[in-house]
Parts: structure tokens; sequence; C-alpha cells
């Protein structure tokens, strides 16, 4: 494989709870070696039914916002029709559509361009299944 195009599959653990996980410092690392200081750009992805990745602040509250909106639009009741799992599970499956399991980021001299209070976040709230794949895939110019 050509050295413009260099992928790594991160596993994470999200647990039993709902949760906002920080990506940025592995996107990082990935970085450092795959781009070695060059242009180009990095794609995520989640090969996941039922989670996403977001670009937020997070650690003032704003991962928790999201949570909490994802309620809201999203609840975890009896009216989805998709119904194995946990008692709303329908609810994960719909969060793809709303949070995207993709993004794609610049990256510039090997660091990823994000705004000051950016964060490349995994977003899951599906309490049954802990254990994410995110693709982690350089290309670069």
């Amino acid at each position: 494989m050509s050295d413009a195009f260099t992928t790594q599959v991160l596993r994470v653990t999200t647990g039993s709870t709902e949760t906002v996980h920080d990506l940025t410092r592995d996107c990082e690392a990935f970085l450092r070696e795959a781009a070695a200081g060059r242009d180009g750009l990095l794609n995520l992805f989640v090969p996941h039914a039922t989670a996403g990745i977001a670009i937020l602040e997070t650690g003032a509250g704003s991962d928790d916002d999201l949570l909490a909106a994802l309620h809201t639009l999203l609840p975890a009741d009896d009216r989805w029709q998709h119904r194995h799992g946990s008692p709303g599970h329908g609810r994960d499956h719909v969060l793809p559509a709303i949070v995207p399991p993709h993004a794609t980021l610049p990256v510039i001299g090997g660091s990823l361009e994000l705004g000051t209070w950016q964060s490349v976040c995994l977003v899951d709230t599906n309490v049954d299944n802990p254990d994410r794949k995110v693709r982690l895939s350089f290309l670069g110019g």
C-alpha cells in the first residue's frame, strides 16, 4: 500500500452507559506516524449501526448536553419498531442519521486542523455493545 493512504482500526470500550468518548489524542497519535508532517485528510468511520462521530467541545458540559439533546430527540421508550435489546434500543439505530458514522477532517503539516475548542468524539448510546471499532484513514498529498 502506498504511503499516500494509511489506515488503522482503534478498539474502544465505551462501557455500560451512554457516552461521548474523546478520540482526539488517538487521531493525533495516528497522524504523527501516518501523515509524517504532510497535508491531507483524516477520515474516521465507525462500522456500527448504533454509533456516530461528532466534532464538538468536551469537558465544559457540551458532551453531556449532546447526550441530553439526543434523549429529547430520541427517547428511550417503546415507540420504536426496532425492539430487540434494552428498552428503547431502537433509538440507537436512528442515531447515525443524526450523528453520522463518519467525519473527514483537514490535516495541515501533519496536524489536525481543529478549532480551539473542537474535539473528535465517538458518540455511543448503545449500552448493549461496549466494544467499538473506529477506522482512521489518512489520505496524504
